[in-house]
């Protein structure tokens, strides 16, 4: 794989380009509730969803839906989808209760701007907007295929997912010296792979396809994600990532990084990224974006 000649730079100005039409439609989908009783919770909302970020995942989703040739207005539907349930993650991630962060993509998070009890409500209101958008007819005319998109997106979000992986991340802070590769891999493969998971099958989901290919894609690629932040923890600029750096050295936490040696986490990140490559190659010139993609999850610097 030539990262070498890989174009990091140009490849992100095409993720602004889809980043602003997602951002166009979730705007849509959220408006406004000046002078009601919802005002202050859909400012709230909106102030978590659409405060910048790369939108890697609503990407991830529209390009799976591009390869098995699913409509436009259905691919913007399930990538609104993953991006509502992605801010609530943050926004509940970000509490004093959990990893307790003051900055999220360099402005205050939701709990600093308002208070806890806003933050809490706000993720609350972004997880439901999530399932309320893939319940919608606009998402599939196919009732059973917007059904099993719900049905794997609450396997992701909760307890067999992404809930519980922040659960054990939680639990394993006064007990992070006895964790092993094979425990930070399980545990970030819920924490962080499950939504990116659900991102990749979106397409064959809805094309009634076998989701392997996507899903070993996805593995892949969660995990090369994770070692990545992992990294920029340790060599990120903290005005780049948008937010505090060392806090997982400073936390004693066991990581990638802390495991392998630095050099030996990127060659791992290296290899996964080579490996989801191999697997999405097969749909030959369809999954360049895909490819492309997967090479800038571990070049970006932020």
């Amino acid at each position: 794989m030539e990262l070498e000649n890989f174009n990091s730079d140009e490849f992100e100005k095409h993720l602004k380009v889809r980043a602003f039409e997602i951002e166009v439609h979730l705007k849509k989908l959220l408006p406004s509730k000046e002078n009601t009783i919802e005002e202050k919770i859909t400012s709230s909302m909106r102030y978590a969803l659409l405060n910048g970020g790369k939108r890697i995942r609503a990407y991830l989703s529209m390009e799976s839906c591009k390869l098995y040739e699913i409509d436009t207005q259905c691919a913007l539907q399930s990538g609104a989808a993953i991006e509502c349930m992605h801010a609530y993650s943050l926004v509940h991630d970000d509490l004093p209760s959990m990893d307790n962060d003051d900055l999220r993509r360099g402005q205050p998070t939701v709990h600093v701007k308002w208070d806890e009890a806003t933050a809490i409500l706000t993720g609350d209101a972004l997880q439901c907007k999530a399932f309320e958008i893939l319940a919608m007819p606009e998402t599939h005319p196919d009732g059973e295929k917007r059904s099993n998109l719900i049905y794997q997106m609450s396997l992701s979000a909760g307890v067999g997912g992404m809930v519980s992986g922040q659960e054990a991340d939680i639990s394993a802070e006064v007990n992070y010296a006895i964790l092993s590769l094979e425990d930070i891999i399980k545990l970030q493969d819920f924490k962080t792979g499950a939504l990116i998971r659900w991102s990749a099958i979106t397409g064959p989901l809805l094309a009634g396809q076998s989701l392997s290919k996507m899903e070993n894609y996805a593995n892949s690629l969660g995990l090369a994600f994770q070692i990545q932040d992992d990294i920029l923890d340790i060599e990120g600029i903290e005005s780049k990532v948008g937010k505090k750096t060392q806090k997982d050295k400073d936390a004693g936490k066991v990581t990638f990084i802390s495991l392998l040696g630095l050099n030996e986490a990127k060659k791992k990140a290296k290899l996964l990224i080579e490996d989801a490559c191999e697997t999405i190659s097969d749909f030959g010139p369809k999954s360049s974006n895909l490819i492309k993609l997967a090479k800038f999850v571990i070049s970006r610097s932020n």
